[in-house]
């Protein structure tokens, strides 16, 4: 083959070299996603070669990563291989030109993809709070999120400073890709895991256990005792003490850590009875000790009747003293003798601990005075028994003195 036709062989294959090349060489459209090699980083941007097309294409610094960052060596070095989407040509041939990528979009587009799949399968996910604005918490789940303030808590909250910088898990309420809207609620988790551990407390407390919880909140009839989250238990006023009290704040405040037993468990209503009172030595207990028959005690009265006092001797015990044990004398009413919140001293008759009675008496203590009629009365004697009238004795105490003078 002479020298001319070996360069003919040599220029056809060049020319079908590069044809070849030209035909392989693959189209690129927007809204394709390509795979590129990082050539160079400059300040705002990578320059990148979209493998198998042999053109170029820049990659923004913003459209780099979903978390903002003012450093694009902190995302991306050079010799990197990326997937990117095409944005749009910024070029006017296929050899020479160039294009807008995006990397954030694309991972965006898998994020959101991923969000939906935790809508369905109603699961949890974690989300930063990035910023606090007037309304609720803007929040970074790989794309921008917002929990309303109705949203965060199930209690009122006056600042939500606090919350900024912090992770929180959160449930999907509503989300729609195109518009970039996506709201959570930290809220709706705390419920969930509220009416589950209500469900588990409820199936498993016992009556007569011994718990300790907060007081959550107070009532005119009692007071709420938190006792794991989501179940509050109540102690109703009149078993928060032994002694009567107008109001349950004079026994708790809320935040009080209390320890409670359980009275009772609705688990269909979902509710729990607790008592203070049944943990605190009653004024009855050893009452036989404290107040034994034959002991003088020191109380108030409480209260008249028509048929006595009743004297409190310790706080939260009272005992009667009956109309007949006021006085030696005859008295139609105790108002003639005794008035309410006069402090007396008592003699305990009688102690009834079963019925919580103790029979009390003034009298028991004052000198009875006895008088002509009171003497002859204790005198008289039946004479059928004795043969003796008082008279007769009466005159032989006087013989009996007058015999002794007498003898003197």
């Amino acid at each position: 083959m002479t020298e001319v036709e070996n360069n003919q062989v040599e220029n056809d294959n060049a020319a079908t070299t590069m044809r070849d090349a030209l035909e392989s060489v693959q189209e690129v459209k927007v809204g394709d996603i390509v795979q590129c090699e990082v050539l160079a980083l400059e300040e705002r941007q990578a320059v990148v070669s979209i493998l198998g097309t042999g053109v170029e294409g820049v990659v923004p610094l913003k459209e780099l990563s979903t978390i903002p960052t003012e450093d694009i060596n902190e995302i991306v070095k050079v010799g990197d291989i990326l997937d990117v989407v095409v944005i749009t040509s910024i070029g006017k041939d296929k050899e020479n030109g160039s294009y807008l990528l995006s990397k954030r979009r694309l991972d965006a587009r898998e994020i959101w993809a991923g969000i939906e799949a935790s809508l369905e399968n109603n699961e949890t996910i974690e989300a930063l709070v990035t910023d606090v604005v007037r309304g609720g918490l803007v929040v970074d789940v790989g794309v921008r999120g917002f929990v309303p303030a109705s949203m965060v808590e199930n209690h009122f909250v006056s600042d939500f400073n606090e919350y900024k910088g912090k992770t929180m898990t959160v449930k999907i309420i509503e989300i729609e890709p195109s518009e970039n809207r996506l709201i959570l609620s930290h809220k709706a988790v705390l419920q969930e895991e509220a009416k589950k551990n209500k469900e588990e407390f409820l199936a498993n407390v016992k009556e007569g256990e011994i718990l300790t919880g907060k007081v959550a909140r107070i009532t005119n009839f009692g007071a709420f005792v938190n006792l794991v989250e989501g179940v509050d238990g109540l102690v109703h006023v009149s078993e928060m003490s032994h002694s009567h009290i107008a109001k349950p704040h004079d026994i708790v405040s809320v935040g009080d850590e209390v320890t409670v037993k359980v009275l009772s468990v609705s688990p269909d209503e979902g509710r729990v009875s607790l008592s203070i009172r049944a943990l605190t030595d009653g004024p009855w207990d050893n009452i036989e000790e404290k107040a034994p028959a034959g002991s003088i005690l020191t109380g108030v009265i409480k209260r008249l009747t028509s048929f006595g006092a009743f004297v409190e001797i310790f706080p939260g015990v009272e005992g009667l003293v009956h109309i007949s044990q006021i006085s030696h004398k005859h008295i139609a009413t105790p108002h003639e003798m005794l008035e309410e919140g006069q402090t007396v001293t008592v003699k305990v008759l009688e102690v009834h601990p079963i019925d919580r009675r103790l029979a009390l008496s003034i009298k028991a203590l004052e000198e009875k005075e006895v008088t002509p009629a009171e003497v002859e009365e204790e005198y008289v004697m039946p004479e059928e028994s004795t043969g003796f009238t008082l008279g007769d004795i009466l005159g032989k105490e006087l013989e009996s003195v007058s015999e002794t003078d007498n003898d003197d």
